[in-house]
């Protein structure tokens, strides 16, 4: 069992809802990603996705475009995010790490190169959001060495394709509440509702959601029936500008400290 389904399987017998948090690898700044990662976790971080910069983010908002961009002039790449999953498995061996991301940069990487130092450095799982289930082989040498790949589910995924992806999911399955980008505010609750529900009776892993949680208010509304949430863009934009790795950190957690609240009081009172 990685570490992806043993979090899982913790939240489930706590009856807990998961909190994945997502930052961009190098934004604000580079020699603050590892104190950035312990302080996720700190503030009740379940998981954590790390975006890999990347110039052409097809799925992300203006927050996290212009994130990626600040990272990439700083020179950010796939070497120093496996040197940071790899410092920060120094002292946490528990939380998963998801790399997301596109195609490009591991392609220039190599995949197979790619694979074992992601697996070496203690990277758990890869979202890459250009990657369908339809090139399941382009990402062979990714499963091949243990790593989860994250499948992709949206509201305008047909019932075939879904039939196929709840079969094929591993690690977790990333339900897009919305058609569109990140960052966007247009939660239908009732709408993602229903769909999650139907996408949890079939698949075989747990369901996150995320695109368009924002606050304690949404997530706790989202946690009613989904395995976990995930918040980025708004998360990514309080840690804009931070003047250094200090003020990342304090921001990060007192970002996330109300929605961990909210998570777990719904649990409690559900329990």
């Amino acid at each position: 069992m990685n570490r992806i389904d043993q979090r899982f399987a913790e939240l489930k017998a706590a009856g807990r809802t998961g909190l994945i948090p997502f930052v961009t690898a190098g934004d604000p700044s580079p020699e603050g990603v590892v104190p950035l990662l312990h302080a996720l976790v700190a503030a009740g971080a379940d998981l954590i996705e790390l975006g890999v910069p990347f110039s052409d983010p097809m799925a992300d908002g203006p927050v996290i475009q212009h994130a990626g961009e600040r990272a990439l002039a700083k020179g950010v790449g796939l070497d120093a995010i496996l040197a940071w999953v790899r410092a920060f498995r120094a002292t946490d061996m528990a939380t998963p790490v998801v790399l997301m991301g596109y195609l490009n940069p591991i392609e220039v990487h190599g995949y197979e190169r790619f694979a074992r130092e992601a697996a070496q450095a203690g990277v758990d799982g890869v979202l890459l959001v250009d990657c369908p289930l339809e090139e399941a082989d382009t990402g062979a040498a990714i499963r091949a060495a243990g790593l989860c790949r994250i499948q992709l589910a949206a509201p305008t995924t047909s019932a075939a394709r879904l039939e196929r992806l709840c079969g094929a999911a591993e690690g977790f399955l990333y339900y897009v509440s919305f058609a569109g980008i990140t960052g966007a505010a247009r939660l239908s609750v009732a709408e993602i509702e229903s769909r999650v529900g139907a996408i949890r009776a079939r698949a075989q892993a747990p369901v996150a959601v995320g695109f368009g949680v924002r606050d304690a208010a949404s997530a706790a509304a989202i946690a009613a029936f989904a395995d976990a949430v995930v918040i980025g863009s708004a998360l990514v934009q309080r840690l804009a500008g931070s003047a250094d790795a200090a003020e990342t950190c304090a921001r990060a957690q007192a970002f996330l400290a109300p929605i961990r609240g909210a998570l777990d009081a719904r649990a409690a009172h559900a329990a």
